[in-house]
């Protein structure tokens, strides 16, 4: 009963950070987390650590929640009796939270560090799978180099990764909204308004939700002092709500 009410709590973590409800996240992963420890399974109160550190990231906590996510990491290396094949994907997914929330912090060394660790666990794993409620794999660990390029400055680093990935071939179409976000992220930052502008329509063709979120929002605003070089960038702001549309 504890796992599943744990599993329950984590789903709910998910959804929140999705809806980018980063304060009522922490409760959610918090109650995960007491939850999973309650019952047996090593893998649930894995996951629940991974809930709890993206919500300490968010919260803006880089160095606590990488420490959580590393920690359950090692934790979980130990646990031998869980499947091999569910345990190395909750750990890399572990280790790609970490090296993540690393690059937020800026800290080179550690991202590259902990990417590798993901990269490693992966390469073991041999092929993307979703297990548990998330999915990991070889594929992952390139997107999320992907965003650590990113976060670190690296943006034709991070277009180099992006180059390397099929985005007809990720398993939905939210993820595929949100490879042509992170394309377009890298382009904006290395200078490139026509290559953002561009996949973030990409992006906005793969799923319209995700383009409405306020980061994309803030890059089409941008791209605006750009309209007269890129055509229809003003109604594509207008449609995610980055600035208001006309009257009448």
């Amino acid at each position: 009963m504890a796992t599943a009410v744990a599993e329950l709590y984590t789903t709910a973590t998910r959804l929140c950070i999705k809806l980018g409800e980063d304060g009522l996240a922490a409760v959610t992963a918090d109650r995960a987390l007491t939850a999973a420890l309650q019952g047996a399974d090593a893998l649930t109160v894995a996951e629940a650590h991974r809930m709890v550190s993206s919500a300490w990231r968010r919260q803006g906590h880089h160095a606590r929640a990488a420490d959580v996510a590393v920690a359950a990491a090692q934790q979980l290396a130990a646990d031998r009796p869980c499947d091999v094949i569910e345990r190395l994907s909750v750990q890399g997914n572990l280790y790609a939270t970490a090296a993540y929330t690393a690059a937020k912090q800026g800290d080179r060394h550690a991202a590259h560090a902990l990417i590798g660790e993901a990269e490693a666990t992966a390469g073991r794993l041999g092929r993307d799978a979703e297990l548990r409620g998330s999915v990991f794999g070889p594929g992952q660990v390139l997107l999320h180099r992907i965003s650590i390029s990113h976060l670190l400055g690296d943006a034709g680093q991070a277009v180099e990764y992006a180059r390397r990935v099929d985005p007809a071939a990720l398993p939905t179409a939210e993820r595929r909204a949100r490879y042509w976000i992170d394309v377009a992220r890298a382009f904006d930052q290395w200078g490139k308004p026509d290559r953002c502008y561009q996949a973030l329509l990409a992006a906005e063709r793969a799923a319209p939700q995700e383009v409405r979120r306020g980061a994309v929002r803030a890059m089409a605003a941008g791209l605006l002092r750009h309209d007269r070089s890129l055509p229809g960038v003003r109604g594509f702001a207008q449609r995610i709500g980055a600035v208001a549309g006309p009257r009448g």
